[in-house]
């Protein structure tokens, strides 16, 4: 084992996450399933998009230059020729001094470069008044000018948005490489532990690590698996750890309030392993293990929900961002804080806050309860050069 509690700074632990991530590998499935999943490459156009110019109103295609002029009081005239159907070639090309009816969409036909609204239009007879001009190209989509052959049409590493499904659609793609959603799986430990159904009894608390970072981690672009509530025992945490860490891509192990349960985790994980991280200088969480077992990267959490979250906005997200290819959108404010944040100079503090309109006001509390961190919107960072933060100061907040 090589590290116990020699605690390290939080941008070596962020340089330990980085190396230890596995690379994202990429799988293709089915455009109708690849909603939220991240292309793993580039998608290139196949062919010319559209690959005929088309009208994009309903009304007559033209050539430009028979419409010069055109106004209210003197149309232009031109010879009605036929019409256009929808998903059918045009019946003939257009002549100099002719108009064609076409509805939106309608496949443009040879000789004309423009199409004039419905709305500019009368009809008479056999003839066509124009009461507009147009000019070359207006109303109508040239073939490939939506995207030419050869073209990028998203570029790997996007987030596919229901939008982006129906432009692949329309681009003839009905599959598409992602990368595969890695498998976490998350372990609770500790004798005090009960799942969030039932009813505590003397000593005994709510597993809320379990679901909290689940839900983490499907919102990372990750499959979590659970694989429950494990007793402070080493043969029950080796049995779990080793299971778990065969059949997923990263484990969260969250629980340990005391020395020797956390020393008990770091042995177990060492076991199999190795424990590359164990103490960070941050507050709170600053006996986080980060670790390799089975292959496998490993996070120990703390065991206090509030803090446990915080790991996980810190060194989880980067770490699940990694692997999954998933684009990490943090999102921040700036605010001004609105009261004297006091801090311990050598580490790194998180400290919770509520936002009210432009200021960032801290959420002071015991660290064992959770009424401070239900109503947070966020976090401020302390950075560990600073003895604290003065209040009236600009602070960055990292919203949840």
């Amino acid at each position: 084992m090589s590290l116990f509690l020699t605690v390290v700074s939080l941008d070596e632990a962020l340089g330990v996450i980085r190396r230890m991530a596995p690379a994202p590998r990429g799988e293709e499935v089915p455009l109708g399933e690849a909603l939220h999943r991240v292309l793993a490459r580039d998608v290139k156009a196949a062919e010319d998009i559209p690959g005929f110019a088309r009208t994009t109103v309903d009304g007559y295609c033209v050539r430009a230059a028979d419409t010069v002029g055109a106004g209210e009081a003197i149309p232009a005239m031109l010879r009605l020729a036929g019409e256009v159907r929808m998903g059918r070639e045009p019946p003939r090309p257009l002549r100099p001094g002719e108009g064609i009816a076409a509805p939106t969409g309608a496949m443009l036909p040879g000789g004309a470069d423009a199409a004039v609204m419905m709305e500019h239009t009368e009809r008479v007879g056999d003839e066509i008044l124009v009461k507009r001009p147009v000019a070359p190209g207006e109303n109508v989509i040239l073939a490939g000018e939506d995207f030419s052959r050869g073209a990028v049409i998203l570029a790997g590493g996007r987030r596919l948005s229901p939008r982006d499904a129906g432009v692949l659609a329309a681009a003839g793609f009905d599959r598409v490489a992602v990368y595969r959603r890695p498998l976490v799986g998350i372990i609770s430990t500790g004798n005090e532990l009960i799942p969030a159904g039932k009813t505590p009894g003397p000593g005994q608390v709510r597993d809320a690590n379990g679901p909290m970072c689940a839900a983490f981690a499907a919102e990372l672009g990750c499959l979590p698996r659970p694989y429950g509530i494990v007793r402070d025992d080493r043969d029950a945490l080796d049995a779990a750890l080793a299971r778990a860490a065969s059949e997923c891509d990263a484990v969260l192990l969250s629980g340990g309030s005391s020395k020797d349960v956390r020393d008990l985790a770091a042995s177990v994980i060492a076991g199999r392993g190795e424990v590359l991280v164990h103490g960070i200088a941050i507050a709170p969480g600053k006996p986080t293990i980060i670790a390799i077992a089975g292959g496998r990267p490993v996070i120990g959490l703390p065991g206090h929900p509030a803090s446990a979250y915080i790991i996980l906005h810190a060194l989880a997200g980067p770490l699940f961002s990694a692997m999954s290819g998933q684009p990490r959108e943090e999102r921040r404010v700036r605010a001004l804080l609105s009261e004297n944040i006091p801090s311990q100079k050598g580490r790194a503090e998180f400290v919770r806050v509520r936002l009210d309109g432009d200021r960032a006001i801290p959420c002071f509390g015991k660290s064992g309860l959770l009424n401070t961190f239900a109503p947070s919107d966020g976090m401020v960072v302390v950075p560990a050069d600073r003895e604290g933060l003065e209040a009236g100061e600009t602070v960055e907040v990292i919203l949840w």
